[in-house]
């Protein structure tokens, strides 16, 4: 188990009553990850049995003024004797002022006075100002104070649960940040009452007087990324780092194939059964019901199968080209460099024109500007504060890499936020699109959409991509404003997962219309045509370098994609106004539920596109 993600015991009712040795065993994993010292781990047990908070014997509160900014207050020894971290006491439980889920703590703030002035006291906001004042005061300064952890149950795996931020009580918010520092304090789940709390012990001696100091930074060996990590403690410009972003070698894309094989060069391709029905091996959704073109049947056996038909990823690709080289399968190998958002920037990038004309619009037009904070964090905070230097707006929104059904995104431009998002798992920071096409939805107003296309890769050599001609909308349900971006329902086009949220639906023969009606200057096959445009640059980047930095060719290959983008307001060279597509995901194993139920006609369609180059006459469009 690692330090911030705890999975409850199973036996947390009686873990209250249980004695050193019982704590120990069952709390081991926690204390030996955060590093907790063995000879103080049956003092943990004893303050936490009997709720002991007696730091306050130890430490005292010492006030700083300034003329130009808050008070900073600090903690110091005031013991004679000092902090002594061979004392098997030395060790002491810091409580919660405040535990939140980051999309709720505004509303919490809002609806708990006393909370909104406790921050207040510990983050030095002047409580006499308005009520609004004081909550947007403590979320801009809650960067500095707050630590994160999560907290599963058994039943829960680690992409199911949301992660939870905690700001310490006044003792543990006191302890001041440093680069070297003579504490250490960590999150520790108490099975005996099921809560959450902070571990807190001196790393060396410390003497009477002198100042508590723990270093609140993630760990990191590179002094560049320290840097931009520390920016809510220790602000400093860094804009002399160049945020030219270079891809990287082929090592980089190699870490995410898994144990991926690639197929046999030398295997010899018979080509698809045209002397009987193609038979077909499915697992995937709700397909199997959908495919009623007599050129196909179905089998229950993969090993006499013509295609697999799988929604569970695949792997051996050079096992199938050596014994089974005339079966097909619905994947391509390295099809990651599409489906991994950060992969898909990286790879989407090879598209644009070098050098590029502005620099900080690198392009292509369709890709938001995006970083990955975990391997270019020093250059997303060049870039940010290069945007704010010149006026620029900085709104971005933040994804994570491996939670699903959005879990853990974050609309901010608030950089400390920014900075400190990848504590809770690793995340790409995309330009959030502040100019967004709307469509007016009767009662509600101009509302945010997405479009979901489905994109059918035939073959890598020669490239052989189609578009499905008909698409998918997602609207949101608030009417759009730059502004409440913890608004789910502003902000956000996905209701699937929301039980109470309403799901708007318009069918894309329905919504064509409606929307030449409301932009009659812009008909709807101009902006499919940039749409199309984008898929096919996006599919020429992501052929043009071999396995693993690119998709690879395998003549046993077929795929479909969900590919999910929106629509933005830019200008032409000319000064006038456009429609510019913007992708935002690529999306291995779509769900086709909605395809399925409105439009039977749908898996025949690709199938017969896919497999016998049958496509003229279905509702798909040939793009390369």
């Amino acid at each position: 188990m690692e330090q911030g993600d705890h999975e409850p015991a199973e036996n947390d009712n009686d873990a209250g009553n249980m004695t050193a040795d019982d704590f120990i065993n069952l709390h081991r994993p926690q204390l030996e990850s955060s590093g907790v010292p063995e000879h103080l781990w049956t003092t943990v047990h004893r303050k936490l049995s009997e709720q002991v908070y007696d730091a306050g014997q130890y430490v005292t509160e010492v006030q700083e003024e300034f003329e130009d900014k808050p008070p900073v207050y600090s903690l110091s020894v005031s013991v004679e004797s000092g902090l002594n971290p061979a004392d098997t006491s030395s060790i002491f439980i810091i409580d919660h002022a405040w535990s939140f889920e980051v999309k709720y703590a505004r509303l919490q703030l809002l609806h708990h006075p006393t909370l909104v002035d406790r921050m207040c006291r510990i983050m030095s906001v002047d409580q006499a100002l308005p009520k609004e004042q004081k909550v947007d005061l403590v979320m801009k300064n809650i960067w500095r104070f707050a630590q994160t952890c999560k907290v599963r149950t058994a039943d829960q795996s680690a992409g199911e649960t949301e992660p939870y931020w905690y700001v310490n009580d006044e003792v543990g918010s006191e302890i001041q940040h440093t680069d070297d520092p003579n504490c250490k304090m960590v999150p520790f789940y108490w099975c005996g009452d099921g809560n959450l709390y902070t571990l807190m012990w001196p790393l060396r001696f410390i003497s009477h007087g002198e100042q508590l100091t723990v270093d609140r930074v993630m760990p990191t060996k590179d002094p560049l990324v320290r840097k931009a990590r520390a920016q809510p403690w220790c602000p400093t410009d860094m804009t002399d780092v160049p945020f030219t972003q270079v891809e990287p070698d082929a090592t980089y894309f190699s870490a995410f194939r898994k144990e991926e094989t690639l197929p046999d060069p030398e295997a010899e391709y018979p080509g698809i059964a045209r002397d009987r029905k193609v038979r077909v091996f499915m697992r995937y959704q709700e397909f199997d019901k959908f495919l009623t073109d007599p050129r196909f049947e179905l089998t229950d056996s993969a090993d006499d199968a013509d295609i697999l038909w799988m929604q569970m990823t695949f792997k051996d690709f050079r096992g199938l080209s050596e014994s089974h080289s005339g079966c097909h399968i619905s994947q391509f190998p390295c099809e990651m460099v599409l489906t991994i958002k950060d992969l898909l920037a990286i790879v989407a990038r090879r598209a644009a024109k070098n050098p590029p004309a502005d620099p900080l619009n690198p392009g292509p037009k369709w890709l938001p500007v995006t970083y990955n904070l975990e391997t270019e964090l020093p250059q997303f905070v060049s870039y940010f504060q290069t945007r704010a230097k010149k006026g620029l707006d900085n709104l971005w929104i933040c994804k994570p890499w491996n939670l699903a059904r959005g879990m853990d995104m974050t609309i901010t431009d608030d950089l400390n936020r920014i900075v400190r998002l990848p504590e809770t798992g690793p995340k790409v920071a995309c330009k959030y699109v502040e100019d967004p096409v709307l469509f007016n939805r009767e009662g509600v107003g101009r509302v945010k959409f997405d479009i979901r296309y489905i994109v059918l890769l035939r073959s890598v050599r020669p490239l052989r991509l189609y578009a499905y001609k008909v698409f998918w909308l997602r609207f949101a349900n608030v009417a759009f404003s730059l502004d409440t971006f913890e608004e789910y329902e502003k902000h956000y086009t996905v209701m699937n997962y929301k039980d109470d949220a309403e799901l708007k639906q318009v069918h894309y023969d329905e919504f064509i219309p409606m929307f030449e009606e409301q932009y009659p200057e812009f008909p709807w096959a101009t902006v499919e045509e940039s749409i199309f445009t984008m898929f096919k640059e996006l599919f020429q980047a992501a052929v043009s370098k071999p396995p693993p930095a690119g998709i690879g060719h395998t003549d046993q290959s077929r795929a479909m994609y969900a590919a999910d983008l929106l629509l933005k307001w830019d200008q032409t060279p000319n000064g006038d106004r456009c429609i510019v597509p913007q992708l935002c995901e690529v999306n291995f194993s779509p769900d086709c539920h909605r395809a399925c139920k409105y439009h039977p006609f749908f898996v025949n369609d690709v199938f017969s596109t896919l497999f016998l180059d049958d496509w003229e006459d279905k509702h798909v469009e040939k793009l390369l």
